[in-house]
């Protein structure tokens, strides 16, 4: 199946004419997914982290005392910005933003022991950290 778009232009095939409508209309997340879950993810130093990010990440290393109540919680990974696992493999644990009078926007995500996330600007962005 082709589609002519007029007289004197050639033909083009329909689906990376549909393709190319699908990504204009997303503002291009079709072309973003494809970097999600298998991407590599650019790599922080523990020594590179804030103070507070070492400090949280020493407590999850010891299995707390945690802060805040929601520490510890699933992290679902719904945006898909790190690699694919099944639920319930991911924990979120609060980093303290100085001067936030909430919990702030950072966060560690851990998987398995070894396996950690910073994100300072609440899961929009991740680097993998590195020990």
């Amino acid at each position: 199946m082709s589609v002519c778009v007029s007289r004197g232009v050639r033909c083009l095939p329909a689906l990376p004419l549909a393709l190319l409508l699908a990504v204009a209309l997303t503002g291009g997340e079709l072309a973003d997914a494809r970097h999600g879950p298998d991407q590599v993810l650019p790599v922080i130093q523990v020594d590179d982290l804030p103070r507070e990010a070492r400090d949280t990440l020493a407590l999850i290393k010891q299995g707390g005392p945690f802060p805040y109540k929601r520490d510890g919680v699933v992290f679902g990974n719904r945006e898909r910005r790190l690699p694919s696992r099944p639920r319930g493999y991911y924990r979120e644990y609060t980093v303290p933003t100085p001067g936030a009078r909430d919990r702030g926007a950072r966060r560690i995500i851990a998987g398995t022991p070894g396996e950690y996330y910073y994100t300072e600007d609440h899961y929009n962005a991740f680097l993998r950290i590195r020990e």
